[in-house]
């Protein structure tokens, strides 16, 4: 493991001296998320300079240990390749954006060989598609970034990923990412280290809120859209939840104890915009994410999204983005 860093500073808590430190690995792999990975690792380095002790240290390793490029073009330099780790490491796979082209067997099989030696397996955003590829993620709870869930359905059907901020599900620990990441690790210390060091890790965090467990990732819709109308929200979550299958509006208004002209005003009335249109936005939004994230046809794509038919599918996804789908596929614009 690196060297123990516990830098000075000014506000100082006091608890018993510590036998030995909790050593954190953290795998990175291309085009992760910085504000994931820093996001984790300060909580860290803070606890140690609060405590003036060695509470925990923290190794970096790659695929082969050469420095790795975070998404915002930022490289981070690299302690070692993938190795050998101490028996109580927590090990954290720390990826970003495309995560299907970062995931490797060679990642993927070190991963499994790690959980099966006992150690505790965790993932920051999109890492949790290397703990999937690992084949130890049946039979537990977990999250990754919201935006990645549908895509991750694609890639492995069989997995059920929730969407809330972080999970801990016996030695797999999960986050979406981002502030997430400090929840988790604000967690983490709360859980071995108490609630006066883990409220004055979240203080110098400037973190105020504690989240927890369960929090969703995103803003509910009434905050979204910033309508508090109980109707128009309802409405809304169904489209949400069925953008996968026909959605006869008609049928819509009858289930949920509203007349269809009440649905057009509500919409005009809030949004500005026809109920339609703005279904039609949202599955074009989650079109935009498969087409990035996965390998699909745009055929494919075209149906998992609700549309009519391919043909239909890339006239409204050209309007609305400037170009084709199978252009913005292959060339990620």
């Amino acid at each position: 493991m690196s060297a123990p860093v516990v830098p000075k500073g000014v506000a100082h808590v006091a608890i018993d001296a510590q036998d030995s430190p909790e050593p954190i690995v953290f795998v990175l792999l291309p085009n992760l998320s910085m504000l994931a990975f820093t996001s984790a690792i300060e909580p860290l380095r803070i606890a140690n300079q609060l405590t003036g002790q060695s509470l925990y240290t923290w190794t970096t390793m790659s695929e082969d240990g050469a420095n790795v490029r975070c998404s915002n073009g930022i490289e981070i330099g690299i302690d070692r390749a993938l190795g050998d780790t101490p028996s109580d490491s927590r090990i954290f796979i720390c990826s970003g954006v495309q995560p299907e082209l970062s995931t490797s067997n060679k990642v993927a099989d070190w991963t499994r060989k790690q959980w099966r030696m006992g150690r505790t397996v965790g993932a920051l955003c999109t890492g949790t598609y290397t703990l999937a590829k690992a084949g130890i993620l049946a039979g537990h709870k977990f999250t990754l970034h919201w935006e990645n869930i549908a895509p991750f359905r694609e890639h492995f059907p069989d997995l059920d990923p929730v969407e809330q901020l972080y999970t801990m599900d016996n030695r797999v620990l999960t986050c979406g990412g981002g502030s997430a990441a400090t929840d988790l690790f604000f967690k983490l210390i709360y859980d071995t280290h108490g609630p006066v060091l883990a409220q004055a890790v979240l203080n110098m965090c400037l973190h105020t809120v504690q989240r927890s467990e369960t929090d969703r990732q995103q803003s509910s819709t009434s905050a979204s859209i910033g309508v508090r109308n109980e109707k128009l929200v309802r409405i809304i979550n169904h489209f949400e939840e069925h953008l996968d299958d026909h959605i006869n509006l008609d049928i819509v208004t009858e289930e949920l104890g509203i007349s269809r002209r009440q649905m057009e005003r509500l919409f005009r009335h809030y949004l500005d915009i026809t109920p339609k249109k703005y279904l039609q936005n949202l599955r074009l939004q989650r079109a935009r994410i498969l087409l990035a994230e996965t390998n699909l046809a745009v055929v494919d794509v075209a149906v998992a999204c609700g549309f009519e038919s391919a043909a239909y599918f890339s006239k409204r996804f050209r309007e609305a983005f400037g170009m084709s789908p199978h252009k913005f596929s292959t060339g990620h614009v």
